[in-house]
């Protein structure tokens, strides 16, 4: 039998079922080979030692319920330190500076507290008002000596924006509830001084 000749070859090729560019490809070939995660770190866990890529994220917890919980924290420390601003701020004034010095020159104060008159706390405590500005003086705070203990307090205002001040109120409290009054119109130290000047024109 003679061989076939290139037409026949030909024509028997384009017979034959082509592939279909449309078939269905193997799932294997689609796959995607998948790793195992490391669990992410507890908070019992060490330090890491090493950064890998397959380690799983830890799970992010909402942070407002831990703000609410610090806010009140917070409020209070800003509180108690603008009280102790506030606080030092008395202590360092002239008007407690003042009545500090006349009561460690007033033979009544001596009698009852004795020498070396001072604050009686470590980190004195300046109770009521003290506004210059206004002509509103009401201040009392804890005094000591060698021979006793008392509380001062001191009032003055003034009447008008020109006047003067006026003491009020000087008087120390000891600490059997005896209340003595250092005050005395002819011997007023708080006279001539410079609470009772008045503000200053420009």
């Amino acid at each position: 039998m003679p061989p076939p000749s290139a037409a026949a070859m030909l024509r028997r090729a384009l017979r034959r079922p082509r592939a279909s560019l449309t078939s269905p490809i193997p799932k294997s070939f689609h796959a995607v080979p998948r790793r195992t995660l490391i669990a992410p770190p507890s908070d019992s866990s060490g330090p890491l030692m090493e950064r890998r890529s397959d380690r799983e994220l830890p799970n992010i917890q909402p942070s407002s319920r831990r703000w609410l919980k610090t806010l009140p924290i917070f409020l209070a420390i800003v509180g108690v330190s603008s009280l102790a601003i506030f606080n030092y701020q008395k202590s360092s004034s002239s008007v407690v500076n003042s009545t500090l010095y006349a009561l460690r020159t007033s033979p009544e104060a001596r009698e009852i507290l004795g020498d070396e008159i001072y604050f009686r706390d470590r980190f004195p405590w300046i109770w009521g008002e003290l506004n210059q500005l206004h002509g509103r003086i009401d201040i009392g705070f804890g005094v000591k000596g060698k021979k006793g203990r008392g509380f001062m307090k001191f009032r003055s205002a003034r009447k008008g924006r020109m006047a003067f001040f006026e003491t009020q109120e000087w008087s120390l409290e000891t600490e059997d509830g005896t209340k003595v009054d250092l005050l005395k119109v002819e011997t007023d130290p708080f006279r001539n001084t410079i609470m009772q000047a008045g503000p200053k024109e420009e």
